[in-house]
C-alpha cells in the first residue's frame, strides 16, 4: 500500500481528474434521461466526453503509451465532430426561425 501512495504526484492526480470528468457524463445522461423519462444525450454529455478525454489523452502522452494514446485520440475526435453536428443544427434552426417570422437584420448608419 505505501507502494501506491509514493508513486502519486500531479500528473496522477491529473488523470484521476480526467478520469473522473470523463465519467460524470454517464451520470448526467443516466440523470436527464430519468427526468425526460425516456433516454437522451444532453449536449453536456458531449462536453464532458470532450473535456475528459482532452485530460486523459494529456495523461497518455504524459505516459507514453500508445494504446490510451490512439483510444482518446479517437474518441475525442468523435466527440468534437458530434459537438459541430449539434452547432450545425442550432445555425440551421436559428436561420430558418428568424426567416419563417419574416425577422431581418438592418443597419443603420
Amino acid at each position: 500500500m505505501t507502494n501506491f501512495v509514493t508513486h502519486i504526484n500531479a500528473w496522477v492526480i491529473l488523470g484521476f481528474l480526467g478520469q473522473l470528468l470523463f465519467g460524470s457524463r454517464f451520470f448526467v445522461q443516466w440523470f436527464v434521461s430519468e427526468r425526460r423519462g425516456e433516454s437522451i444525450i444532453p449536449e453536456v454529455f458531449w462536453y464532458l466526453s470532450m473535456g475528459g478525454s482532452a485530460v486523459l489523452l494529456t495523461y497518455a502522452i504524459y505516459r507514453r503509451d500508445p494504446v490510451f494514446i490512439m483510444g482518446q485520440c479517437s474518441g475525442l475526435f468523435i466527440y468534437v465532430r458530434n459537438v459541430m453536428l449539434i452547432y450545425k443544427k442550432k445555425r440551421i434552426l436559428s436561420a430558418s426561425a428568424g426567416e419563417g417570422f419574416g425577422l431581418q437584420k438592418t443597419f443603420t448608419e
